[in-house]
């Protein structure tokens, strides 16, 4: 299911929680950062496991919360590792998961804090970063929405 969509205007820019959002074919949501940019499989859009998170916080001591990944969907009871590769769908929406989203410097750097160093952070999410996805259909997702595969 999805908790929650974040978008963020610009490269850099603060991220911002939507209700819903508009998914265009081959180019991700329509009001992101990244729309349009792939240059390569698997930039459209980026989702999280909620869990996963929650996990970092509890083992690492942090109160991070799932906006600072600057992962465009979050999700809660989905493994997302499991979707690589496979097609699922969001409502009527279908996507194909591509790789893992592994952590960049960037998601190092914007969470390292005075107990955790910004490779600390990247190693912690080394395996549980998220999914990269290829949007193959246009239409709308919501929070609350089931991702079925």
């Amino acid at each position: 299911m999805i908790v929650s969509i974040f978008l963020a205007a610009k490269s850099g820019g603060t991220v911002r929680g939507v209700t819903d959002a508009k998914v265009v074919e081959g180019k991700g949501f329509s009001e992101d950062r990244n729309f349009g940019q792939a240059d390569y499989p698997g930039q459209n859009v980026t989702l999280i496991e909620s869990e996963a998170v929650a996990r970092f916080n509890s083992e690492h001591r942090q109160s991070i919360e799932p906006c600072d990944t600057r992962r465009n969907i979050v999700t809660m009871g989905v493994d997302l590792n499991a979707l690589v590769g496979r097609e699922f769908t969001i409502g009527q929406v279908r996507f194909r998961g591509i790789e893992l989203c592994t952590p960049c410097a960037f998601l190092g750097e914007s969470l390292e804090n005075e107990s955790m160093s910004r490779t600390q952070v990247v190693k912690a999410f080394l395996t549980s970063g998220g999914l990269r996805a290829d949007v193959l259909s246009s239409g709308t997702i919501a929070v609350g929405m089931a991702i079925d595969t």
